[in-house]
Order: C-alpha cells, then sequence, then structure tokens
C-alpha cells in the first residue's frame, strides 16, 4: 500500500489489486463511522481509494491502520437483481466460456458479486467477483445505443445500464429495477461494498 498526496485535501492510496481496494474502502468507511476517521469523501477505483477531505495527520493514521483481508466481502447489503438471460450477446459470451448457454446463465446466477466502485455514468455501478478466466473482451465497436436495465460483461466485470447510452459491454440479460432515482434519499441502489446477486426472472 502506498499512500502519496494528490491535492491540498486529498490523498490517493494506491492499492495491489481489487481485493486490496475493497478491504481498504471498507477499513476506512468503518473508521470513519466510528470518528476515528474525518474525510469528506471515500472513493474507491480499480485500484485505488482517494480520500478527500482530509485534516493534518491522517497519512500517519493509515500507516498505523491495516485492513482485515476478505472481511468487507461477507458484510455489505444484499441487493438481488431479477434478471431475463436474453441478451444479444449471450451466445457469444457462452461461446468465449466454451460452455453452453445454459451453463452461461447457471454461472452468472450462482456468483456472488459486490460493487467495486460506481462511474461512467450515475448509477452504474462495476461488479466483481468472477474468476480471471471469465474475462470477456468490450465489442470492437461500441452499440450507439444500449437500453436502460441491460445487463452485461466486459473484463472482469458485470455492469447495469443505469439508463439508455451508448456502450461496448455484451449484453447478456436485461432487468426492469431502478438503479438510480434522484428523488430517493440515496439516489444510486447499489453502492461500492453492496454485495449483488443475479437472479433468473
Amino acid at each position: 500500500m502506498k499512500v502519496r498526496r494528490v491535492g491540498a485535501t486529498a490523498l490517493l492510496i494506491e492499492c495491489s489489486d481489487s481485493d486490496h481496494v475493497e478491504d481498504w474502502r471498507a477499513e476506512l468507511w468503518r473508521r470513519r463511522q466510528r470518528g476515528e476517521l474525518r474525510v469528506t469523501e471515500i472513493v474507491p477505483g480499480a485500484r485505488t481509494v482517494l480520500l478527500d477531505g482530509v485534516e493534518p495527520g491522517t497519512e500517519t493514521l493509515l500507516a498505523a491502520w491495516g485492513p482485515t483481508p476478505g472481511e468487507a466481502r461477507a458484510a455489505g447489503d444484499l441487493v438481488r437483481i431479477p434478471t431475463i438471460f436474453d441478451g444479444q450477446d449471450l451466445d457469444s459470451v457462452a461461446d468465449l466460456w466454451r460452455v453452453t448457454t445454459d451453463e452461461t446463465v447457471r454461472r452468472l446466477v450462482d456468483t456472488p458479486l459486490i460493487v467495486a466502485f460506481c462511474g461512467f455514468a450515475p448509477g452504474f455501478a462495476y461488479l466483481r467477483g468472477f474468476p480471471e478466466a471469465w474475462a470477456v473482451p468490450r465489442l470492437a465497436a461500441p452499440r450507439p445505443r444500449v437500453p436502460a436495465g441491460a445487463v452485461a460483461l466486459a473484463g472482469g466485470y458485470a455492469g447495469i445500464y443505469p439508463t439508455a447510452s451508448p456502450g461496448g459491454w455484451q449484453l447478456v440479460g436485461q432487468t426492469d429495477i431502478d438503479l438510480f432515482d434522484v428523488r430517493r434519499k440515496q439516489p444510486a441502489l447499489l453502492s461500492p461494498g453492496t454485495r449483488v446477486r443475479l437472479v433468473a426472472a
């Protein structure tokens, strides 16, 4: 773990891998809830955690702390996503995985996922949990319009499009769950640390 200052009140924790990111995110959120860490924002990324609004001395605290590996991945809230597995690229994913379409769906619903970080669009969560061998490439040419609720794969991540937008992920299914609503107290249904299961609808 390496910490470097990236602004007057911001620190960036550079982690070894995505598991390390999740461990640090959970540890920092716990310490903020207990009042041990005063910070405005904790923003996880693929290999980093950004702390914004930190107070003097935070770097010293970070050097003394160490998260418990794996503890966070069993502690977050669980959200089940009812999914119809009829995506345009489902057969292509099955071919890449060298299994049947039915086996592809079974893998998708049997794998526990967790929100690693959010980005791209409001409410879009990058879900991790698949083995590295299941990583699939993005499309060579992005679609000009992917419908809202599309369940998709790219690289080692799964994602669900909260609104209609261009996109190059492999489409495996569709859900009608509302992922982002500004009228809710928490507009985004999925936030970092949330556990997710895809459920065949």
